[in-house]
């Protein structure tokens, strides 16, 4: 304004100097200066003071060449440039005071900027160092409530969909809140934020009026949604703020640290997520019992769970990196194939290998691994050692229920005639000689008879196996039904049989079929043994028993070639085999270890010095009185005695006559089920023999039909079974008396002599 001042000064004192002195070639330049630093000081008010200066000295100029008749122009423009002069140094020191102010407010700013950048840094740091959740959000809270001069800060994360707000971090006088979880309504200052999706900010007064969270109450409040990849996953909050309201700044800088800490919480949650999942992962992959093998395209292992190195006996460390081949030497070559078709995209079937040093059978499936770089194949490692032993034991037993279902109808049909046969054969030796029929011939044919019933029951009770039943099994027993079955095969092969047998009983408890089965299976390998030896060689098999202290012994022994000694740890181990493919199945000895051993006992064996092999049965003794009536029977009872005899064979009617007749008892037959109950109804009987298999229909058998129209005949009834399975059918009822056929004379005598009397 002085430096305006001036140039008007000087144009004035100019145009009176032109007025009145007459040379105008000095007073022209000296006007046209003058405009010009008019001008500047109109346009720039900054070079005030330097145009001020200027004027001056344009003005001492004009003065010093004017006459002394303006004297007074010369003294007006001295006195008005000093005054304009001090104007101008007054506010050019005025215009340096504010700009050394707002050079210092600027200077804070710069500097509280920096300081927030390098605590925005540090931040960053501290969140970078880790990656876990509980401590990302403990010094996202710490620093919050540092970098806003606060006096609490809490993050909050929403679960189960937003409903739920729980307080996972807190710092300052908002520590109390932590772990805290609140359903709350809008009101509160955290839910508010949340639920519009920007900050909020409650400036409150000395006494704290502001609903924070879950009824805690404080005097001021700024809350920032933490929001990464469009999710909103909670807030992050201060209170009280030490320096007054929260400023733009703070809310600003607020914004920063809950955007960062957005993305850190964001990376946190999905590395737990990850975390957690490889977890599982790694828990569910170890704990099969399967055996799992990623498989480079080298066949390098890349990763392997513990079941693998427990099915290929190799530690776990040393499974990364090596040949998944090399695992499996013995199929090596089939392993390698299996891998390769997968790398093809070729339809494959599981790889069965069968470890012969190991006596193990796995199950291979191989499958491309998805999505894996440079191409992967995952291998699922089976042991299916006991599901083919359980396999083996199915077909086995569906074979002996085939044999079973046919030698019982062959038994039933045999067992008729038999029955026949016997009792009349025993009836003739009772009575006295005839020239015509010589008791020696009478005793071949009771005794071959006999025989015939014998091996019908031993096949009865060999080749339909039921309910294991514990009773009391006299070895010697065991050993005479046995070679009755393999004698055929024996005199085929002519091989000797030598049976040397305890003089005493020999009883164990334990399954007939059981140790019959276990016995017949060392014979049978005893005779493919022996079956093999040259024929100047002896061909022997030698059966004992006896008892060694409280344990019963059965001892199988022959003259065959014996048992290789790198063969003998393996003979009971399942699969194992020295036979050629198709001749064994390599359960027969793995299977009679364990009948053995569930009987108590032990299978062992034992190489012969002079050839041969030697199998020894060792099970305890079984205490009991075994009480065998030898003594005849004799008939003994009133007469006159009415007995009914239901049966489809004439023959069992023949010789229950012949039995009973002679003593004053009158014998009737019934050919049908439809027959005899409708005699049961006609009159009384003393005693009714009826043939299990007898039927009324389809849906009922004789026996039940009657019971059920004459219940009282109970104790009048004897069933007449053809086998074992006749008579566990006929178990369900134990006031049934019974009889095996073919029918002992003596026995079937002993039952009627307990009826009729």
């Amino acid at each position: 304004m002085a430096a305006i001042a001036a140039g008007a000064l000087l144009l004035a004192v100019l145009a009176a100097g032109i007025i009145s002195n007459p040379p105008l070639i000095l007073s022209v330049p000296l006007g046209i200066v003058a405009g010009v630093l008019l001008g500047l000081s109109l346009w720039r008010r900054s070079w005030e003071l330097p145009l001020h200066i200027a004027s001056a000295v344009l003005l001492a100029i004009v003065a010093w060449w004017t006459e002394h008749r303006v004297w007074w122009i010369s003294l007006g423009s001295s006195l008005t440039i000093l005054g304009t002069f001090w104007l101008a140094l007054l506010r050019a020191r005025q215009r340096t005071r504010e700009a050394e102010v707002k050079a210092d407010q600027l200077a804070v700013q710069v500097d509280r900027r920096i300081s927030e950048l390098f605590s925005l840094q540090e931040l960053s740091y501290v969140l970078s160092e880790s990656i876990q959740l509980d401590r990302v959000v403990d010094q996202v809270a710490r620093y919050a409530a540092r970098f806003l001069q606060a006096d609490g800060a809490v993050v909050v994360l929403a679960e189960e969909g937003g409903q739920v707000l729980r307080v996972v971090a807190a710092s300052g006088s908002l520590e109390p809140l932590r772990g805290q979880a609140n359903e709350e309504s809008e009101s509160a200052l955290v839910r508010f934020a949340i639920s519009r999706d920007r900050i909020e900010v409650a400036q409150g007064v000395e006494t704290p009026t502001v609903d924070l969270i879950g009824g805690k109450m404080v005097r001021s409040a700024a809350v920032a949604p933490l929001r990464a990849q469009g999710i909103t996953m909670g807030a992050l909050a201060v209170a009280d703020r030490r320096g007054g309201a929260f400023t733009t700044e703070d809310l600003w800088l607020l914004s920063t640290v809950a955007t960062n800490a957005s993305v850190v919480l964001a990376n946190s949650r999905l590395y737990e997520m990850v975390r957690r999942s490889e977890e599982e992962w790694e828990t569910a992959f170890n704990a099969l019992v399967e055996g799992i093998a990623v498989v480079g395209p080298q066949r390098a292992i890349l990763r392997a769970n513990h079941a693998l190195a427990t099915i290929a006996e190799v530690p776990e460390s040393e499974l990364v990196g090596r040949n998944f081949c090399d695992l499996f030497p013995e199929a090596s070559d089939a392993v390698a194939a299996l891998i390769d078709a997968i790398y093809k995209r070729e339809k494959t079937a599981p790889l069965v290998v069968h470890l012969e040093q190991r006596q193990r059978v796995l199950r291979l499936t191989a499958a491309p691994l998805v999505g894996a770089e440079g191409g992967s194949v995952v291998i699922l490692i089976e042991d299916v050692t006991e599901q083919r032993l359980l396999e083996a034991q199915i077909i086995q037993n569906d074979k002996m229920a085939s044999i079973g279902q046919l030698v019982s109808g062959v038994a039933h049909e045999l067992n008729n005639p038999l029955t026949s046969i016997t009792g009349l054969a025993e009836l003739l030796l009772e009575r006295p000689p005839h020239p015509e029929l010589p008791r020696e011939h009478l005793k071949v044919i009771h005794d071959q008879a006999e025989r015939a019933s014998r091996i019908v029951r031993n096949l009865l009770t060999f080749a339909r196996k039921g309910v294991a039943e514990k009773t009391a099994v006299d070895l010697n027993d065991v050993v005479t039904r046995t070679s009755l079955l393999i004698v055929y095969e024996l005199q085929l092969h002519g091989i000797e049989l030598e049976s040397k047998l305890s003089p005493d009983p020999v009883i164990v408890l334990g399954d007939r079929y059981e140790l019959q089965q276990v016995l017949l299976n060392l014979v049978t390998n005893a005779v493919q043994a022996v079956s093999q030896l040259p024929p100047e060689r002896p061909r022997q098999i030698m059966l004992s028993t006896c008892r060694s202290g409280r344990e019963a012994m059965l001892h199988v022994r022959d003259t065959g070639p014996g048992v290789p000694k790198h063969h003998a740890p393996y003979l009971f181990t399942p699969f194992f085999t020295t036979k050629a493919p198709g001749e064994g199945t390599g359960l027969g000895l793995s299977l009679s270890y364990g009948l053995v051993k569930a009987h108590g006992g032990t299978l062992t064996y034992e190489p012969v010095p002079e050839g041969g092999a030697e199998f020894q049965i060792t099970l305890p003794l079984f205490d009991t009185d075994v009480a065998v009536d030898h003594e005849f029977v004799h008939r003994n009872g009133a007469s006159n005695r009415s007995i009914l005899v239901v049966d489809e064979d004439p023959a069992v009617y023949r010789l229950v006559s012949a039995l009973f007749t002679p003593d004053g008892h009158s014998v009737e037959a019934a050919r049908s089920a439809e027959q005899a109950l409708r005699l049961a109804q006609e009159r009384e009987w003393d005693m009714i023999i009826a043939d299990i298999r007898m039927a009324a229909d389809a849906a009922e058998s004789f026996t039940r039909a009657l019971l059920h129209i004459r219940p009282e005949v109970r104790s009048r009834l004897v069933v007449a079974c053809s086998g074992d399975d006749d008579l566990r059918a006929s178990s369900e009822d134990d006031s049934f008396r019974r009889v095996r056929k073919p029918f002992n004379p003596r026995d079937l005598k002993s039952v009627a002599r307990e009826i009729l009397q």
